[in-house]
């Protein structure tokens, strides 16, 4: 007898079942959908890397629930280089954010507690909030040439059992920043409900230009208990080392019990590998140079996109403001899973629907724009010829 806290949607669908016939059959597919920043010809410093990560330190036993003293204090000098302070004590590594969310949930909730979530993003909360027995209540970010939150629905959706807040900052995939005024909504929101504001940043290095009204990290946000997430993945593009952080903020026996209470937690696990917590300091002086090749790709990627899609055109290009992501919307005329099939069928083109993000609205496709420059062009021509 399965859990009853296992997801029941399991079962294969018919997109996967062909892409995965088509591989089978070594045809070429023309993929936008690439997240996987060490698949995409980026040049690594690998000698660096793996100088890094043979440190003879790592043969040594040393758990400390928090992580490694010179791990968390790589972190806060890589907060520092972006002009923001934090305190060393206030940071906990983890093998991934994922894994962070999961701690924060047992820290926070108990069974049947709910937390608020955005839509659009990326369909990761409500299978990991499943797991731990939360439910997950949607709130829709609205655009009308940017995003942004809707405050007065947001309080009809808060419930006697809601604990949390999620903010995803920049969205992914619609590339937008909470803006500081919605920051301050935000603080007084979570006082009046007593919530605790969990951001997840692991895109804030990504922005495409530079805008003073927006939030870049809640880090030194400590009227109320916040919690922000990064980790490897996205700051140094190694999704493979599994490394993530958590850093607290707050003030008040609210923020002391929380904050010994996760180390409580984090203790239970010490899920992150010493090798890669030795290595942290280098591997985050490393990060920049990966980063920049990132944001090359996705900046040009993205210009040579607005380039294609014409004044004229049936589609349009929402603007976006950091990732690695981009929303086309095209004409209604035929559902979003129909034209999916029929591109994956006739063009060997896998792309993403809207609604695989949550978007609300039918018309939507995200595209990746770290995807090789070769392989973007002729995909996004075959998607332009076959809407039309």
């Amino acid at each position: 007898m399965f859990s009853s806290r296992t997801p029941k949607e399991l079962t294969t669908n018919k997109l996967t079942k062909i892409i995965e016939q088509k591989k089978l059959d070594n045809e070429n597919l023309l993929d936008l959908t690439q997240s996987n920043p060490t698949s995409i010809d980026i040049i690594y410093p690998e000698k660096e890397i793996l100088s890094a990560l043979s440190n003879p330190k790592a043969l040594i036993y040393q758990p400390d629930p928090k992580g490694l003293f010179n791990a968390r204090k790589a972190i806060v000098d890589y907060y520092k280089l972006r002009k923001i302070n934090i305190d060393i004590e206030n940071i906990f590594l983890t093998a991934s954010t994922s894994e962070a969310y999961t701690l924060l949930f047992k820290l926070l909730m108990e069974p049947g507690d709910s937390l608020l979530v955005p839509v659009p993003s990326y369909p990761l909360f409500e299978h990991l909030a499943q797991v731990e027995g939360v439910k997950t209540i949607n709130y829709t970010l609205h655009y009308d040439g940017t995003w942004y939150i809707d405050f007065h629905l947001l309080q009809s959706l808060c419930k006697k059992n809601t604990r949390a807040i999620i903010i995803v900052n920049p969205n992914n995939p619609t590339g937008s920043f909470l803006k500081k005024n919605e920051l301050a909504k935000l603080i007084e929101f979570c006082k009046d409900n007593q919530l605790a504001l969990i951001s997840d940043e692991v895109f804030c290095d990504y922005a495409h230009y530079a805008d003073n009204e927006r939030v870049s990290t809640i880090a030194e946000v400590s009227e109320i208990l916040t919690f922000s997430l990064n980790g490897l993945s996205k700051a140094a593009c190694l999704p493979q080392l599994k490394l993530g952080w958590i850093l607290i903020n707050g003030q008040g026996d609210n923020f002391y019990q929380a904050h010994n209470r996760l180390e409580f937690i984090t203790d239970l696990f010490l899920s992150v590998s010493s090798p890669v917590q030795h290595a942290l300091p280098e591997l985050l002086k490393l990060a920049e140079g990966i980063q920049e090749q990132i944001l090359k790709r996705a900046l040009s990627n993205y210009s040579w996109l607005k380039s294609q899609i014409k004044p004229e055109s049936v589609c349009s290009l929402l603007p976006i403001e950091a990732g690695w992501y981009a929303i086309i919307q095209i004409p209604k005329i035929v559902p979003e899973e129909e034209l999916i099939l029929e591109l994956l069928i006739k063009d060997n083109l896998i792309i993403h629907p809207g609604y695989f993000f949550d978007l609300q609205m039918d018309g939507y496709l995200v595209v990746s724009l770290i995807t090789k420059p070769n392989i973007f062009q002729v995909a996004i021509n075959k998607l332009l010829s076959r809407i039309g």
